[in-house]
């Protein structure tokens, strides 16, 4: 089963054919599925800093890898060689570091990553403890310091900031 959240989280990144996006901390892989099943003849980068995860993102979705459309690493942000606008667009969805610390080096290298036009969603499930403005306020003050122009977003089951 799929949860609702990332079901919503994936429809407000809107994945389309031949895009190039990176996927943070996307913990045993389902929203990679839901990402990959959209690029066609793109890829997506799935990145966490868990063995554990990585290995399940691996198993759900070998089909992907097969295809070329996954790539999957072991790695928190500040490790990955990130070519210079080779990003559509980035996501995470339910990762706590753009909000619970000073996330300007993470942020300056998706700044760095994104292509002109890329755009980036941090997003959290509505179910979760936190309200909205206690997650999104931080957010979105670290993703302007950035040189991000952002926006709130909301579902019923999905909340967060997308930037560009």
């Amino acid at each position: 089963m799929i949860p609702d959240r990332v079901r919503a989280a994936v429809d407000l990144v809107d994945p389309q054919p031949g895009e190039r996006i990176l996927e943070l901390g996307g913990g045993p892989g389902v929203s990679a599925g839901l990402v990959c099943a959209r690029l066609g003849d793109g890829q997506l980068l799935a990145v966490d800093r868990s063995a554990v995860a990585v290995q399940r993102t691996e198993a759900r979705n070998a089909e992907h890898l097969a295809a070329g459309r996954l790539v999957v690493r072991q790695a928190s942000l500040e490790e990955l060689d990130l070519p210079a606008a080779s990003l559509d667009k980035a996501f995470c969805l339910n990762v706590n570091l753009f909000w619970t610390r000073d996330p300007a080096h993470e942020v300056a290298i998706l700044r760095a990553a994104l292509k002109p036009q890329g755009t980036l969603h941090v997003l959290y499930g509505t179910d979760g403890p936190s309200s909205a403005d206690r997650v999104t306020a931080p957010i979105t003050a670290a993703l302007r310091a950035g040189g991000f122009e952002t926006e709130p977003v909301r579902t019923e089951h999905c909340m967060g900031v997308r930037a560009w």
